[in-house]
């Protein structure tokens, strides 16, 4: 089972929330360069959305250069690409999320900074 996780309040497209999650794996290390991904009509299947939903989030992110699609071979985590600007990346939504949480709750940026040094 490949445990993608969808929220029916999140106003992305379907597409964007399933590169979101490939490129999640791929930061936290669970697939790693060179790994194959689904084909696209069986995680289409496995999450219960289009053929066309997950080759459109395929074709974005072989775009990006985050997978290496080959016709008949299927597609796979490019093994040339920069995990580190990735992971960075990922920081930086969840500092955004993190900042915008902080706000809602009136929380000051000197108290924000004291709770990340304290988890650090």
């Amino acid at each position: 089972k490949l445990q993608f996780v969808f929220s029916q309040t999140d106003k992305r497209p379907m597409y964007q929330q399933i590169m979101e999650q490939i490129v999640r794996r791929i930061t936290v290390g669970d697939w790693p360069a060179n790994t194959p991904l689904p084909s696209i009509r069986q995680l289409a299947t496995e999450i219960k959305v289009s053929i066309i939903t997950v080759k459109r989030a395929y074709l974005e992110l072989e775009r990006e250069g985050v997978i290496v699609t080959q016709q008949g071979k299927g597609s796979w985590v490019n093994d040339s690409l920069d995990f580190e600007e990735l992971q960075h990346d990922e920081l930086i939504e969840h500092l955004e999320r993190v900042g915008k949480l902080a706000k809602s709750l009136a929380i000051s940026e000197n108290e924000l900074l004291s709770m990340i040094k304290k988890y650090t």
